[in-house]
């Protein structure tokens, strides 16, 4: 039986443990078992536990202090100790057969772009643990306001799909943040952006000079025609279960779940009778 993941990108700020706690909580109103795994040594307190915390094996802070690190330095550090104790994380995992785990990565991107970190990682998951994985990268909705954010925010989603290698879901977060501001047809182009489209409007906003920068962007991202947004806003439960819906889809979790004993549900309903 194949496990069932998550693991929850994108640059820092834009609400990836928000969308974690959300995620959780919505589960767990429905029913559905579902673990945090926390891969972010710098990570702030959660709203939920975490069931497994990469700081239990090593922690930024620590690592700062020890060795004198800077921040992204000490970052490196911390997966490559990871990386070389991946028998810790097996350990962790242990039994976690029929949970959903939901994996909390630390914005950096350069931990995908620049070294193999999370691709190492994603590869372990699959091969030595047996999961379905997909990735969830979150860009936040405020993006669209400056064009050229809202592109390279595009572009680094892009790279994670195409380094990752895993089935992915791009999600524009923070929508309430906007939502007034923008009608739904004004957002609808950037939930599945033509890039052909904005170049005008980038131009307008910037130096004449990346004019050909920008059409070059512009026609990298139509190219691929990979990314595409769907919205969020975390408080909402409908918004939530959309996107836990499409996770679902791409994880295959429904196809690995045991049909239930139809004398299980019957007992069930006798008892709520008294």
């Amino acid at each position: 039986m194949s496990r069932v993941g998550t693991l929850v990108l994108g640059p820092a700020g834009v609400g990836k443990s928000t969308f974690c706690n959300s995620i959780i909580s919505h589960m767990q109103s429905v029913g559905r078992r579902a673990h945090l795994v926390n891969l972010d040594p710098a990570a702030e307190p959660s709203e939920f536990e975490f069931t497994i915390d990469i700081r239990d094996l090593i922690s930024l802070q620590d690592v700062m202090e020890e060795l004198n690190l800077g921040p992204n330095g000490g970052l490196v550090y911390c997966f490559e100790y990871l990386l070389n104790n991946l028998d810790w994380l097996d350990e962790e995992i242990g039994d976690y057969n029929d949970e959903y785990l939901i994996f909390d990565c630390p914005g950096q991107i350069e931990l995908y772009t620049h070294i193999p970190v999370l691709p190492t990682i994603v590869k372990h998951l699959q091969q030595q643990l047996n999961f379905n994985l997909c990735a969830t990268y979150l860009l936040e909705a405020p993006f669209i306001i400056d064009r050229s954010k809202f592109f390279s925010g595009a572009l680094s989603a892009m790279s994670a799909m195409i380094l990752l290698e895993l089935p992915h879901i791009n999600v524009l977060s923070k929508l309430d943040l906007i939502k007034d501001e923008y009608s739904k047809k004004q957002l609808k182009k950037f939930l599945n952006p033509d890039p052909l489209l904005l170049i005008d409007d980038v131009n307008n906003e910037t130096n004449p000079r990346f004019a050909r920068l920008n059409e070059s962007i512009a026609h990298l991202v139509d190219d691929f025609g990979m990314v595409q947004f769907l919205p969020l806003e975390a408080k909402n439960p409908d918004s939530i279960q959309t996107i836990l819906s499409y996770i679902d889809d791409v994880t295959q979790w429904a196809e690995g779940q045991e049909p239930k004993d139809p004398n299980e549900q019957v007992e069930f309903e006798e008892e709520d009778e008294y």
